[in-house]
């Protein structure tokens, strides 16, 4: 038998407390799931699943774009006694304020790895 939920009142829309949204975008967006299947799960609609987390993001600030790291970048070799200047380290600020610095040369992997981390 299916459930009905009955509102009575002028308030005819229902009031979702943080804990309950919360609760609901972990589910929604766990790796893995289903936002229709949680969505039904809990019912709400999915619309407003994405509108809670575009208003959770916009209160975090900006976020990272994905990164394309490409081996291979045909970078030359160079001999040991020509004298090369040190390219200038790759820097990532964070919202929070902290900073990262990545050597130029390191490899593409390590990179990668960092950035992973950092999402």
């Amino acid at each position: 038998m299916a459930e009905m939920t009955i509102i009575t009142g002028p308030e005819r829309r229902r009031q979702w407390h943080d804990a309950e949204r919360q609760r609901i975008l972990d589910a929604a967006f766990a790796p893995g799931a289903v936002v229709a299947k949680v969505a039904r799960q809990f019912d709400v609609a999915t619309s407003l699943i994405y509108k809670w987390r575009r208003q959770e993001q916009g209160e975090l600030g900006p976020t990272f774009a994905p990164a394309v790291v490409m081996d291979g970048g045909g970078v030359a070799q160079r001999d040991v006694s020509e004298v090369v200047a040190t390219p200038p380290p790759i820097r990532v600020e964070l919202s929070g304020g902290a900073r990262v610095s990545i050597e130029a040369r390191a490899p593409s992997a390590l990179v990668l790895a960092v950035l992973r981390a950092l999402r």
